[in-house]
C-alpha cells in the first residue's frame, strides 16, 4: 500500500468511463501516456448531467449511488443507505484494485458523502434547515445530524474495504445555498451575505452543538432571517462584505468548524480501521472559482469557514488534504496552495486538483505553468487532474506536458 506522500499525480475517472472504453484503454492512457501513478475513481457519486465528449453517450445522466453493494454489517440498522449504481454487484472497485496493483499504481476511491438528493428527498429531516425553517436543500445532508454521521462512517468504511489506497472525501462538510438543486429560480437580488445566510443550517442538532460551544442559536437564526428577510421584502442586498455579519450569527458560524472537524475525525478513524487513509477534499476553491476560474478576494483557505472547514484543525486528524485549484492565473494558484501549506500540520500531504481544460485552462502551456505553480517550493506534494471523461482527448493530452513542469 502506498505511503501518504508516494502518490504524485492522478486523474479522476468515472466507473462508466472504464466500462465504456475498456479498463485497458483507460489505464493505458492515465498510467501510461499521461504519466500518472494513481487512478482516482468515483466510488460513490451524485446526480449530474454531463457532456461526455468521448463517451458512448455524448450527454450522460448520472444518479446518486455507490458502485458497490452496501455491506450488511456496516449498514445494518441504519436508516440512511446509499442507493446502488447499475453493475455494482460486479464489484468494479475490487477489479480496479487488482488491475492497478498489477501495474504498480495506486487507486483512490473518490467518495461524495453529504451531497445526495435521493437520500435528502426520501428523508428530509436529515437535510440542512435554513433560518426560516425550510428544508429546501434536499441534496445537502447535515453534518451535525447523528444519522448522517453514522452514514458517513459506514460509507467511508465500505469504500476503504474495497482495498483502495485512499478514500478521497468530497462534500464532507456543510453545503452552500448556491449549490443546491437541479433546477432553480430566484428573481431576488441576493448579495453574498444573504446567500451565505440562506445556506446556514439551523436544525436542532446544529443548534445544540452551537449552544454547547457558547453561541446563541435562536438569536443567530433570528438575525439571519432578519438580514435575508429585508431583501425578500424588496430592499437592496447588503454590500458584499462577509466580515460584518451580526455578532450572534458570526458566533454561530464559528461553531460549525468543530462539527465538521469532529465528523472528519470519525471518518478518518473508520477508514484507518479498514487499512486505508483519508484525503479530505476542501471545495472552497470551487466555491470561488468553479464558474470561470477567476477567483477574487481572499485566498481560499481564508474563506473555507463558509463551508464549516478549518484547514489547520482538519489537517490534525487526516493524513491527506486536497484543494481545488480552480484558477486561470498560476500566481493565484501558487498563493492559494502555499497558504494551505502554511496552515496544514507537518506531515499532512497536500494535493492540488487542476482542470486541464475550460473554463480556466486554454493550452498545454497554461496547464504546465499552473502545475509548476501548484507544486513549487512550499506547494503541493501531488497534483490531480479533473476529469478524464468530461474533456476531449486533445485536452487530456496536455497532462504529460504539465507533469514534466513539476518542481
Amino acid at each position: 500500500m502506498e505511503s501518504p506522500s508516494s502518490s504524485t499525480a492522478s486523474t479522476y475517472v468515472f466507473v462508466e468511463d472504464l466500462r465504456a472504453e475498456g479498463v485497458d484503454a483507460v489505464l493505458g492512457r492515465v498510467l501510461g501516456a499521461y504519466g500518472c501513478d494513481t487512478l482516482t475513481v468515483a466510488a460513490a457519486y451524485h446526480r449530474a448531467r454531463d457532456v461526455t465528449p468521448h463517451g458512448p453517450a455524448r450527454v450522460t445522466l448520472r444518479r446518486d449511488g455507490a458502485h458497490f453493494v452496501p455491506p450488511a454489517d456496516l449498514f445494518d440498522g441504519l436508516r440512511l443507505v446509499p442507493p446502488v449504481q447499475a453493475g455494482a454487484e460486479e464489484e468494479p472497485l475490487r477489479e480496479l484494485r487488482r488491475r492497478t496493483a498489477e501495474q504498480g499504481a495506486a487507486l483512490h476511491g473518490w467518495t461524495v458523502f453529504l451531497h445526495n438528493t435521493t437520500l435528502g428527498l426520501a428523508h428530509p429531516d436529515v437535510t440542512q434547515r435554513n433560518c426560516f425553517g425550510d428544508r429546501a436543500a434536499p441534496a445537502d445532508l447535515c453534518p451535525a445530524h447523528p444519522e448522517v454521521r453514522a452514514y458517513a462512517v459506514a460509507l467511508a468504511r465500505s469504500v476503504a474495504r474495497a482495498g483502495v489506497d485512499a478514500v478521497v472525501a468530497e462534500s464532507l462538510h456543510y453545503g452552500t445555498f448556491g449549490h443546491g438543486y437541479h433546477h432553480e429560480r430566484s428573481f431576488v437580488s441576493l448579495g453574498a451575505p444573504e446567500e451565505f445566510l440562506l445556506g446556514l443550517c439551523f436544525c436542532p442538532y446544529c443548534a445544540e452543538r452551537a449552544e454547547a460551544a457558547g453561541a446563541d442559536a435562536d438569536a443567530a437564526r433570528a438575525e439571519a432571517a432578519r438580514v435575508v428577510g429585508r431583501v425578500l421584502d424588496g430592499a437592496d442586498p447588503r454590500p458584499t462584505v462577509m466580515a460584518d455579519l451580526p455578532e450572534a450569527v458570526a458566533a454561530y458560524v464559528r461553531t460549525r468548524t468543530g462539527t465538521v472537524t469532529s465528523l472528519v475525525a470519525e471518518v478518518a478513524d473508520a477508514v484507518a480501521g479498514e487499512g486505508s487513509r483519508l484525503v479530505f477534499l476542501d471545495l472552497t476553491g470551487a466555491v470561488k472559482g468553479y464558474a470561470d476560474g477567476r477567483p477574487t478576494g481572499a485566498l481560499a483557505v481564508d474563506e473555507a469557514w463558509r463551508i464549516g472547514v478549518d484547514a489547520a484543525a482538519i489537517s490534525a486528524v487526516v493524513p491527506g488534504y486536497g484543494v481545488l485549484a480552480y484558477a486561470r492565473d498560476p500566481e493565484r494558484i501558487a498563493a492559494d496552495v502555499a497558504a494551505y501549506r502554511a496552515v496544514l500540520r507537518e506531515g499532512c500531504s497536500l494535493r492540488a486538483v487542476l482542470r486541464p481544460g475550460v473554463p480556466d485552462t486554454d493550452s498545454a502551456e497554461r496547464l504546465a505553468a499552473k502545475t509548476a505553480a501548484a507544486t513549487g517550493p512550499g506547494g503541493a506534494d501531488a497534483v490531480d487532474f479533473y476529469h478524464y471523461g468530461l474533456v476531449p482527448f486533445p485536452v487530456l493530452d496536455r497532462i504529460p506536458v504539465a507533469l514534466r513542469a513539476r518542481h
